[in-house]
């Protein structure tokens, strides 16, 4: 907009909040007129309730699609973050943990109970786990289909009988998971396609509701939405972790970790760094393990095999 703009106007909800000079104006006050809130607000306060129950627990996880070595645990009301540069094998780690990519090695347990590698996503499902892609049109939302549809894809159970969908009941309980996350559509029964970006992924957020997770997989959960829909994702994700759920997330973007996650953890070349309290890193020593650089205070016990 600075480079191709001279004057600006702020649209909130349909209405006009806010318009001037460009060159008058700084990024925080665009972002408070677009938020609705002060720039410091925009991450919701930590819950800091997890616990030391590990809901998921991954050793030692490799695949051929460029993962290498990954060990972690989820705590039950934990956000943990994943970090690392494109190509590091973070998306990887998240199919392979949910079934979509067959790992060669290493172990995935849910509740202490083992995973099969080869098991595919119905197990991780069945488990308890759910998985956002960062591909929202490619293979995370059906598009042609209805809102409804694409919120109760996965947990048919609920809305249906003998093999037949109860359509009013179906669009009741989509109705009620999309009012959670804030979905705004003009019924549940308008194709995906027709939403905005920012709808379109609470869509699928909102489909992992419906689907009673317990363990939250997030890649990008953030890639392509306005920063009103930002903020609303935060909170959501937030309110998951104080509901006592699991949320792992992977984001390029770094405010967006600091922001939000108790404890990080480093994809680099296929292999992820230990996880540690977010208050632990800097920007700095991210960027350092995100391209290999030996880091200030890493012990031995501390290296990655691999």
């Amino acid at each position: 907009m600075r480079e191709i703009g001279d004057e600006f106007t702020v649209l909130r909800d349909g209405k006009k909040v806010l318009c001037g000079r460009l060159q008058d104006t700084t990024d925080g006050t665009l972002i408070t007129a677009m938020v609705g809130r002060p720039l410091q607000e925009f991450f919701p306060a930590r819950a800091r309730v997890s616990t030391a129950e590990s809901v998921l627990s991954v050793e030692a996880l490799s695949s051929r699609f460029g993962l290498r070595y990954a060990s972690f645990n989820l705590r039950r009301g934990e956000v943990l973050g994943i970090s690392g540069l494109i190509g590091s094998g973070r998306t990887e780690l998240l199919r392979a943990v949910f079934g979509l990519d067959h790992a060669d090695g290493g172990s995935v347990a849910v509740f202490g109970k083992p995973m099969s590698l080869h098991g595919g996503p119905q197990t991780r499902i069945a488990a308890g786990m759910g998985w956002l892609s960062e591909d929202r049109n490619g293979e995370g939302l059906a598009l042609t289909l209805s809102v409804a549809d694409n919120i109760s894809l996965t947990n048919f159970r609920t809305c249906s009988r003998g093999g037949w969908i109860d359509l009013a009941k179906q669009r009741q309980l989509a109705k009620q998971c999309a009012d959670e996350v804030n979905v705004k559509a003009p019924s549940m029964t308008v194709p995906v396609q027709f939403l905005s970006g920012g709808n379109q992924q609470r869509v699928a957020l909102a489909r992992l509701l419906h689907q009673g997770c317990e363990i939250f997989l997030l890649d990008e959960p953030t890639r392509g939405v306005d920063v009103g829909s930002k903020k609303q994702i935060y909170e959501l994700i937030a309110s998951l972790a104080r509901s006592g759920k699991a949320v792992l997330i992977v984001s390029s973007y770094l405010p967006e970790l600091f922001g939000v996650c108790d404890r990080l953890a480093v994809m680099s070349r296929g292999c992820l760094s230990p996880a540690r309290s977010i208050d632990e890193w800097t920007p700095e020593t991210v960027l350092q393990a995100a391209i290999g650089a030996e880091m200030k205070g890493t012990s031995s016990s501390d290296a990655i095999p691999g």
